[in-house]
């Protein structure tokens, strides 16, 4: 067996699994049906959740080096135009305050160069025929242009969209429905015109048939066109993926009727969209896992998609890695790999559950051609405009909307592996909480603590007086640990490789750590950590 981990899918949630898994100790073949790199941008906006959680991999100065750290937003409400910053937000527990507006395809790019750097190549024009759960071990079939092929792996991740192969060779079933209404994405020029928008910032149009966006993040012209429409009846439909154009005509007409008067110079390139919202019955069956768009559709209302998909991926990611560097050690696969592995369902579904409501209500009011909806578009938000820019003021109901947005509220309390010592160390995140970031002491000069964890692997934080273990008595290379000192206590905290608390006890448990790192897929001694 030459390969841990087989990933089939090389979009954003794909190359961040294979990034993820391989940085915690996997060896990752990944393969992507599509022989070509580009494809227009579907998502545009990154969250401070997912830069976070792509910080460790030495991925998150990259990526903002090609975004828009302080976008701004124009909303024309009817006549009424109100001006929106998206960055500056009250939110200390982040090194991220901010949406970042950046293309899907520059952070695809990001994350394929990381992997080349790694050694580990997207193999292009290569499609998954078939994917088996052999028990002890996985199967799966490819074929490319060179030939079929089959090959052993300890697991098959797949990031392979709505229509995913390796769910459907899981049997996994689905639980949605489509959408009455479809997404037109469009790269225009626009002429200048009064009304058009100007030379940067984006620009949203709330009328009674719908919302238009305007993103200046066009791909082959100057402005991308976001908007919605009623969706043609009947037929199977290839759900997320760009149809067939549209016309100049219907592009025009939909820019009108949400009240911009900017006139169409030059369509670059359009596209309809059929959408679904729906979920996976389950994400994980035996070997074969499911992440990102293979697991869950949303709508884009809220922008979750991409950002979804690379938490799903950096979750599942290191778990992969974990178990497969377990066996590796001879470890072999028991009672604590089953935990570990079993623990990505528990969490990542029951999240996606929960933003499947989030942005399912979002789009009913972004969307839907229902006489509420449309009353609230075209006349209740008019009337009520100069109440935004009161609301938009109010920074601590603000910062809360973008916690929820970006899912920085996402907690795994219920997790198996979220472990609760004893103890319970006061005044600290429960175990199953993201870390928030906050300025830290270990030696020298204060540091920003996310800035510390910003590697791959397990993070020990011991309070100041906390008796050992010491770092060198983890021999263990994917655990660090950290003293913290200026917090007083001789508790511990054992952060995740996602940055959500593991375990955290209010004194020196040696084998309450011991217990939690075997879960985590570390198995140390206790007797080594004393």
């Amino acid at each position: 067996m030459t390969v841990d981990v087989l990933v089939v899918g090389a979009g954003p949630t794909g190359l961040t699994l294979a990034l993820a898994a391989h940085d915690h100790g996997a060896r990752v073949r990944l393969v992507e049906r599509r022989p070509e790199f580009f494809r227009p941008s579907r998502a545009l906006i990154l969250h401070p959740r997912t830069l976070e959680v792509l910080r460790p991999l030495g991925l998150a100065d990259a990526v903002l080096e090609r975004a828009d750290t302080a976008p701004s937003a124009e909303l024309r409400l009817g006549s009424r135009v109100v001006e929106a910053g998206l960055s500056g937000f009250a939110l200390p527990e982040t090194a991220f305050p901010y949406l970042a507006l950046v293309r899907q395809t520059d952070v695809e790019r990001v994350l394929t160069r990381a992997l080349a750097d790694r050694g580990v190549r997207v193999e292009r024009g290569t499609e998954l025929v078939v994917a088996r759960d052999g028990g002890h071990e996985a199967s799966a079939v490819l074929r490319s242009p060179r030939g079929t092929e089959e090959i052993g792996c300890r697991f098959v991740a797949g990031c392979d969209g709505p229509a995913s192969t390796v769910r459907a060779c899981a049997g996994i079933g689905w639980q949605g429905r489509p959408y009455a209404v479809e997404v037109v994405l469009a790269d225009l020029d626009l002429a200048d015109a009064a009304g058009a928008p100007g030379s940067s910032g984006a620009r949203v149009f709330a009328g009674r048939d719908g919302l238009a966006f305007l993103f200046p993040l066009g791909e082959q012209a100057d402005w991308r066109l976001l908007a919605t429409r009623a969706a043609p009846p009947g037929g199977a439909r290839n759900f997320g993926q760009p149809g067939p154009a549209v016309p100049q005509a219907d592009l025009q007409r939909l820019l009108s009727d949400a009240g911009t008067e900017a006139d169409i110079e030059r369509v670059a390139w359009s596209a309809r969209v059929p959408l679904r919202c729906g979920l996976a019955h389950r994400f994980r069956r035996g070997r074969l896992f499911l992440a990102g768009d293979a697991a869950h559709n949303y709508s884009p209302a809220t922008g979750q998609g991409m950002n979804a998909g690379i938490q799903d991926a950096v979750n599942l990611g290191w778990k992969l890695g974990f178990a497969a560097a377990r066996d590796g050690d001879g470890a072999g696969a028991g009672p604590d790999e089953a935990v570990l592995l079993d623990s990505y369902d528990a969490e990542r579904r029951a999240a996606a559950q929960r933003r499947l409501a989030l942005t399912h209500t979002a789009f009913w009011a972004e969307a839907s051609t229902g006489r509420i909806p449309s009353w609230l578009r075209g006349v209740a938000a008019p009337w009520a405009a100069p109440a935004v820019p009161v609301l938009l003021n109010r920074s601590r109901l603000v910062a809360e909307g973008v916690r929820v947005l970006s899912q920085l509220r996402v907690n795994y309390r219920h997790s198996p592996l979220s472990v609760q010592g004893t103890p319970r160390l006061r005044g600290a995140p429960r175990p199953g909480d993201r870390l928030p970031d906050a300025t830290v002491v270990t030696t020298g000069a204060p540091r920003r603590l996310h800035g510390l964890l910003a590697g791959p692997g397990v993070h020990v934080l011991l309070q100041r007086d906390a008796e050992r273990p010491l770092p060198e008595a983890l021999p263990d290379a994917r655990v660090t640990v950290l003293r913290l000192a200026n917090s007083p206590g001789r508790g511990l905290v054992a952060v995740r490789p996602d940055g959500h608390v593991g375990y955290q006890c209010g004194a020196t448990d040696p084998a309450g750590l011991a217990g939690w790192l075997a879960l985590a897929g570390v198995p140390v001694s206790p007797h080594a950590l004393v």
